[in-house]
């Protein structure tokens, strides 16, 4: 099969090259030179364990290439990913498609015979239709089908996502289309991975709901955590006895600072805005949205008291300041309301991340950026865990407090435990639920 992937973006880039190592021939598309010229020179522009040996490799066999060229790249195609970005529209938290129309009108002028024009973006219900009459409207006598196919990659372990997925979300309306998309995900098909094929509304709505609930786990847990601390409980006991239940799950109840990234703040947003549309509020999905805000003000309470209630003058070491390990994504990520807020209330603030600098020197403005944390940790006053990266999961805890003018580590992701702690030299300890 020959497809366009329209964006190179975190999504469009992962399965356009994945679509190359399934034997297909992919052209990646972007408006933006640089980028095209970084992708061709072999780097990829974000931290993706693997992508880069993946592209270079498909590259290599000729089947991935990359271009500024729209038209050419949908000549001939037979299906045409739209993996433009939606962020979350000012004032109102829909979805902003106006990237997403864009690309159809300009795809729709750019066909040359049949294609699948697919929706790999996240958006919301309705707007594979819209996209139809977009298409229809930059060029009636265009021959195409539309088609829903809603990505679920998880940063730091798309490319295994997209190899190995737990299902495949296929919404058409015809056979012709049903048969491409078919074709295009063969390579899983013939591997009993599940591929569904639903209406185009249904495969729309199953992305948001999806992320939805997952973001629900998470904030729910987020609230027994602050019970527990109440009332003297474990949370990672008490989410480990309710993970066990096999109705429940054990993944996304690990209590934290909230969740931060590309998908769950958007799209929660962007469904309890569709609720709002329809006149059937999402009140759970609303309320998971104003409790993941408050967990945020809990973490920098907790900080504060650790601090002996003032930052001022204080020296703080954040570990990891990514919304989680293994990106370099800063979307929505906690550090962005902790970390100036620390900046804000006068304390000097040491980061150490592999991969954050990227994104967070321009994000996390003030802060000194550190490769090393016994380097940071040399004379601060407070060590805080924000992002559990593999790195900060084995550290010498007697040479960090050792180091500190103040001994004190706030474990916002319970990677250690209170006995360790405090018998590696540290005067106070505090995470998360426990």
């Amino acid at each position: 099969m020959r497809i366009a992937m329209i964006g190179t973006g975190y999504v469009g880039l992962v399965s356009g090259v994945c679509f190359s190592d399934f034997g297909h021939d992919v052209i990646c598309v972007d408006k933006d030179p640089r980028k095209i010229e970084m992708l061709e020179g072999g780097t990829v522009p974000i931290f993706e364990p693997g992508l880069d040996d993946l592209m270079n490799r498909n590259v290599a066999a000729g089947r991935l290439s990359f271009t500024t060229d729209l038209k050419a790249a949908v000549d001939g195609a037979d299906a045409v990913f739209i993996a433009v970005g939606t962020p979350t529209r000012r004032g109102d938290g829909h979805a902003d498609l106006t990237y997403v129309m864009a690309a159809a009108a300009e795809i729709g002028q750019a066909l040359t015979g049949h294609a699948v024009i697919v929706t790999k973006s996240t958006v919301p219900v309705g707007t594979n239709r819209k996209i139809a009459e977009a298409v229809r409207a930059a060029a009636p006598e265009a021959d195409f089908d539309v088609a829903s196919n809603p990505e679920f990659l998880r940063e730091g372990a798309a490319i295994d996502d997209f190899m190995r997925p737990d299902r495949v979300v296929v919404g058409v309306e015809s056979e012709r289309a049903e048969k491409i998309m078919s074709d295009i995900y063969r390579p899983l098909y013939l591997r009993d991975f599940p591929i569904m094929v639903t209406d185009l509304e249904s495969a729309e709505m199953i992305k948001y709901a999806a992320n939805a609930f997952l973001a629900t786990k998470i904030t729910f847990i987020n609230e027994i955590a602050a019970l527990c601390e109440k009332v003297g409980a474990d949370v990672k006991k008490v989410s480990k006895g309710m993970g066990m239940d096999g109705r429940i799950g054990n993944k996304f109840l690990h209590a934290g600072p909230g969740y931060g990234g590309s998908c769950f703040p958007k799209d929660t947003a962007a469904l309890a805005r569709i609720g709002q549309e329809h006149a059937v509020p999402m009140q759970i999905t609303e309320a998971v949205i104003r409790v993941n805000e408050g967990v945020k003000t809990r973490m920098l309470e907790k900080l504060r008291d650790l601090c002996d209630g003032s930052f001022n003058g204080k020296t703080v070491v954040v570990l990891g300041v990514t919304f989680k390990p293994n990106t370099d994504d800063m979307r929505a990520a906690p550090s962005l309301t902790i970390v100036p807020t620390l900046v804000g209330s006068g304390a000097r603030v040491r980061v150490v991340d592999p991969e954050g600098f990227r994104e967070g020197e321009a994000l996390l403005p003030g802060v000194a950026w550190i490769t090393d944390p016994y380097t940071a940790a040399d004379g601060a006053d407070l060590i805080v865990i924000l992002t559990e990266w593999n790195e900060f999961r084995a550290l010498d805890l007697s040479r960090l407090s050792a180091a500190m003018a103040v001994p004190r580590l706030a474990d916002l992701r319970n990677v250690y435990n209170r006995a360790d702690a405090l018998a590696a030299g540290f005067e106070a300890y505090d995470a998360v639920g426990r």
